[in-house]
């Protein structure tokens, strides 16, 4: 047998601390990169207040019912051109049939997961129940489109779906 020419050489006290600091170091300095990411990426929450929301609940409620016994039809459209910019036209009609005219429509498109993407469209009336619209600068992805109908300074109708825009 060979002997070898050098000693493996032994732990040291000095070592393991070396050792031991170094890997929580390491895994301190990870987390707290990733608490940063996760603390500046927060979208933020859906709602300001939980309390002032409860508060709302009842008149919520109570302008669905109202919103349900007029029965108005609104189609909405909605095109993403490739330059980023979003159109939409919206046809308005009441329970009969009749076209809806005068009203004022907001309408919103709001990322799902970050409030600071948020887009709003300015609609104005084109003709006889007819609305159109138009935002800038909107990305492909989901949205959730939300529409509101005011007359007389009072909202009448309110509508929010997902939609996926290419």
């Amino acid at each position: 047998m060979a002997a070898s020419s050098q000693a493996a050489r032994p732990i040291t006290g000095r070592f393991v601390l070396i050792t031991t600091v170094a890997f929580f170091a390491i895994v301190i300095s990870v987390n707290m990169v990733m608490m940063r990411l996760a603390i500046t990426t927060l979208p933020g929450t859906e709602v300001d207040s939980a309390y002032s929301a409860s508060l709302a609940y009842q008149r919520e409620i109570v302008a669905a019912r109202q919103q349900n016994e007029r029965d108005w039809q609104v189609q909405a459209h909605i095109d993403r051109r490739p330059d980023g910019t979003a159109a939409i036209a919206l046809e308005a009609r009441d329970r009969a049939g009749t076209p809806l005219t005068g009203m004022n429509f907001l309408a919103r498109l709001e990322r799902p997961i970050d409030r600071r993407a948020d887009r709003a469209i300015e609609v104005s009336e084109a003709g006889l129940g007819s609305y159109r619209g138009h935002a800038d600068g909107v990305a492909a992805g989901q949205w959730d489109l939300v529409i509101e109908g005011d007359a007389d300074g009072r909202r009448m109708f309110l509508s929010k779906n997902r939609i996926v825009l290419n």
